[in-house]
């Protein structure tokens, strides 16, 4: 069977060759395009410097990625290890938008050294945090696809002040293969061939990595090295491909999984037949991308890879080993505190001071003297911001006493981006003005999101590793679909990208009253759950067998959290992580009982955005970062330092 599977699928590459190639070059003289194409043919010139040299990027870009999935599995022990999942891909992009914007005209060089630092920095990030969990699979995904959500959200903010010098070069690192010349082909084999050399010199010693630690420091290898010298070979060939063809995800999880179907168990025999599935697979989808071109449309080959790759890897996760990640803030237990109407009323008067100020301060040492203009143009976004970070904040504690998990929350499982996809799905296939249908959109968005977790979390018992690793999943596809969407050339692309930013100042009356509505709404109806938010993180068990119905309960509170979640993300994006902060911050301050714990974290998540929206909005005046970024840009180091600080 697996044999009848490799055949089919040379095959289907053979097929797509010849069929892109014909219709390419319809003269005879084929042989001559490979070597000497005429000058005054411009098909067979197209053949010799566009479509052959696309096809000899493909094989080695597929290859490399093949090798460094194979080093990435072997050294972290883990089977879903790859450039993607481990936020390098996406450190190498970031590296390469900033050498873009700092330097006039970078050269090839620059280019691939800044792609080199970038994929060297986020790994490290990620290696630092899951070090000390001896680096579990878990912590290794969830640390690694958050480092490349933050750094694709610093892309974000780059491209708000320079979208028309960088959208070319987002268009390019969506992964596309398009060539010009033989270049990139004579850039990559000779690099591809040294890294494999060098990894065939450490063949032996990266092989006993697969043996417990112990038994590896008896033979007096030393462990440390091997690792870091393997992972640098495995994060430089990353960078390598990333230069030349943009961000490709999955190659580097699907090529050794081919590998070990075909029955290849030893090291080298993995890595070879890794490199010729990568090769083959990256050929197949970009054969593909060309064959959509002439009878349809044209889409990038990382977005064709990542829409495919995405449910295979959904398909993959209930084969990891479940871990359960640790519920507490670094091991310390803090005093639990009473919510006493003194500190209610603190809490408030608090809030209702944030709330004017944020109302009268206008740019840098001023204030606003005409009421008309707050009026009319600051309190839509003072309370868009204020109740957003309420229902944030209260979806985020739902969802974390829910699963049990505090690093869960509507950003890290994926449900702010279903809300948000389903919101530009609107855009691009209803074209005109559809304000009315945005609520209905993110809502739809945002439940067929939860649906597919709890179907494919359901074999595990909706265990909390199992929900965070399909939520991260998902919104990785969602942001693949975003990206399509931003390099397709459509004129709405700025507004949609201050929208996905969390930007408050387009915000209407409408939907700011809508929004306070069902913020108010929230206040009445989340405290009917505390039963339940205070039995489910006992367990399963222990809730079950005092009468709670486990599976209503959890579909109740789902449905109603993607409520909250959809209403939030029309206002300030789908990137925030005020509801993974909020609840900490009040737990932190010592109410962990579900009333107190919702209340204060209520008041805390409104806080936090009110104050990103005024920071924002002055601290590079006249210019405006949109709320969600700034807070995404505080709140995903938090993430990563509470996963640094579990046990």
């Amino acid at each position: 069977m697996r044999a009848l599977g490799c055949v089919c699928t040379l095959l289907l590459v053979i097929v797509l060759l010849v069929s892109n190639m014909t219709a390419q070059l319809e003269t005879a003289l084929w042989w001559q395009s490979l070597t000497a194409p005429l000058e005054t043919d411009v098909q067979q010139m197209l053949m010799h410097y566009s479509l052959l040299p696309r096809i000899g990027v493909a094989l080695l870009a597929g290859a490399g990625l093949g090798i460094a999935g194979v080093l990435f599995q072997q050294i972290l022990r883990n089977p879903l290890a790859e450039p993607g999942t481990l936020g390098i891909a996406a450190g190498a992009q970031l590296g390469i938008t900033l050498a873009t914007l700092l330097v006039a005209a970078a050269s090839e060089t620059l280019l691939q050294l800044a792609a080199l630092l970038g994929g060297l920095l986020a790994g490290g990030v990620v290696l630092l945090v899951s070090w000390g969990r001896r680096l579990s699979p878990v912590t290794l995904i969830l640390s690694g696809l958050v480092v490349g959500l933050y750094a694709s959200s610093v892309k974000t903010l780059l491209a708000l002040f320079n979208h028309e010098r960088l959208q070319s070069l987002f268009l390019w690192s969506s992964g596309m293969l398009n060539q010009y010349d033989w270049s990139q082909v004579q850039f990559l084999w000779p690099r591809l061939l040294l890294v494999l050399l060098a990894v065939l010199l450490m063949l032996r010693p990266l092989g006993l990595l697969a043996l417990e630690d112990s038994v590896v420091r008896q033979l007096g290898m030393r462990i440390v090295l091997v690792r870091i010298g393997g992972l640098f070979l495995a994060v430089a060939l990353t960078a390598m491909v990333v230069s030349c063809v943009g961000v490709i995800g999955f190659i580097g999880l699907f090529a050794p999984l081919v590998a070990r179907l075909l029955g290849a168990r030893r090291l080298l025999p993995r890595i070879l037949m890794a490199a010729g599935a990568g090769a083959v697979l990256l050929l197949l989808s970009d054969q593909a991308v060309l064959w959509l071109a002439r009878v349809w449309v044209e889409v990038p080959t990382g977005v064709l890879v990542a829409v495919i790759g995405a449910p295979v890897l959904l398909l993959l996760l209930p084969r990891l080993r479940h871990q359960q990640v640790a519920t507490d803030e670094g091991g310390v237990v803090r005093a639990e505190r009473q919510l006493t109407p003194s500190r209610w009323a603190l809490l408030l008067v608090a809030l209702a001071g944030m709330v004017l100020l944020a109302l009268w301060l206008g740019e840098p040492g001023h204030w606003l003297t005409e009421p008309q203009i707050v009026a009319q143009w600051r309190w839509p976004r003072v309370l868009s911001a204020t109740a957003a970070g309420a229902l944030l904040a209260t979806a985020g504690v739902v969802i974390q006493r829910m699963t049990g998990n505090p690093m869960a929350s509507p950003e890290v499982l994926g449900i702010s981006a279903g809300a948000a996809c389903g919101t530009v799905l609107l855009y691009v296939f209803l074209p005109g003005e559809l304000g009315a249908w945005r609520f209905p959109a993110g809502v739809a968005g945002a439940a067929l999101t939860l649906a597919t977790m709890m179907l494919l979390a359901r074999r595990g018992g909706y265990h909390a590793s199992r929900l965070l690793l399909v939520g991260m999943t998902l919104s990785t596809l969602y942001g693949t679909v975003l990206t399509l969407f931003l390099v397709s050339g459509d004129p709405r692309i700025s507004g949609v990208l201050s929208w996905l930013s969390g930007s408050t100042y387009q915000v209407t009356r409408a939907q700011t009253w809508w929004t306070v509505a069902l913020a108010l709404l929230a206040v009445c109806v989340t405290p009917l759950f505390t039963r339940w938010l205070t039995l489910l993180p006992l367990g399963a068990v222990t809730a079950q067998s005092v009468g709670v119905p486990l599976s209503k309960a959890r579909i109740l509170m789902l449905l109603w959290s993607a409520m909250l979640i959809a209403a939030a993300t029309l206002c300030v994006g789908p990137l925030s992580f005020v509801g993974l902060i909020a609840p900490h911050l009040a737990r932190l301050a010592g109410f962990r009982r579900a009333l107190p714990q919702w209340i204060v974290a209520t008041v805390a998540g409104a806080a936090i955005m009110l104050l990103a929206d005024a920071v924002g909005r002055i601290i590079l005046f006249p210019y405006q970062i949109p709320a969600g970024l700034l807070a995404t840009l505080l709140g995903a180091p938090w993430f990563i330092w509470l996963v640094r600080q579990a046990r």
